[in-house]
């Protein structure tokens, strides 16, 4: 399997940095960003597998930021984390396609197995619909490339 690439995204700057270096501690690199609009950016030069998104930032919110994130790029997983979200929030994000919704502040092992269950999930979705295509199932493949856009 390739490397994973994973996006973390929070405006709280001493919290995202600490983070990145607890996940570079479990040989889990990942990329920063401090707003909405910067993780946006950063997808459109280097696209993650996985983002780990705060709900609640200035300017472009995580929910923004979501609805975005997925239209352009239906395959990344997005894994939302907040520390002020209601329920209301949590329907919305996952009728938008998050993978999963965790409130702060979230065990760093339960964090690490979210992201790694999230790669393997974008993953095995692919080389599925992949192997359906080149088996000629071309509905098949397209339903399950369907069901990841949603996701």
């Amino acid at each position: 399997m390739k490397e994973m690439k994973v996006l973390l995204v929070d405006d709280e700057e001493e919290f995202v940095k600490a983070l990145a270096e607890r996940m570079k501690m479990r040989d889990l690199e990942s990329d920063v960003a401090l707003s909405g609009e910067q993780a946006l950016k950063t997808m459109d030069e280097d696209l993650p597998d996985v983002m780990v998104l705060d709900l609640k930032m200035p300017g472009m919110d995580g929910m923004e930021v979501l609805r975005r994130a997925k239209k352009a790029y239906p395959g990344v997983q997005i894994i939302m984390l907040t520390g002020h979200g209601s329920e209301k929030d949590e329907q919305e994000a996952r009728r938008l396609g998050v993978f999963e919704y965790l409130q702060k502040p979230v065990p760093i092992e339960k964090l690490m197995k979210t992201i790694t269950e999230a790669y393997k999930s974008k993953f095995e979705d692919t080389m599925s619909a992949a192997a359906f295509a080149e088996a000629g199932e071309f509905d098949t493949a397209k339903e399950i490339l369907d069901r990841d856009k949603k996701k």
